[in-house]
């Protein structure tokens, strides 16, 4: 399993903007195979945070869907992101 998780911080006042912009890749990720999560949210403290995260069944499937990463419109909001990708060899309940 791969999960992507992290933040990203974009231009002041335009996290309304960003987060409606991210809504069809929602709608699209939740639908394509492999995806098992998809979630890209307005941080409850920091008012220009997003938190997003993904769980994906393979690396093969999350690369099938990412393509070439957002779209400029999308990307020119961003001021900065620490995003990362991790392998999950195992899980189970807590």
């Amino acid at each position: 399993m791969i999960i992507v998780s992290g933040k990203i911080y974009v231009r002041s006042g335009s996290r309304d903007e960003f987060l409606a912009s991210s809504r069809e890749a929602i709608v699209k990720a939740r639908k394509a195979s492999g995806c098992r999560d998809f979630i890209v949210a307005a941080d409850p403290l920091e008012p220009d945070r997003v938190n997003v995260y993904e769980e994906w069944e393979s690396e093969e499937q999350l690369l099938a869907f990412r393509g070439s990463g957002p779209d400029e419109s999308l990307g020119s909001l961003i001021e900065s992101a620490d995003v990362s990708r991790h392998e999950i060899a195992s899980s189970g309940p807590p």
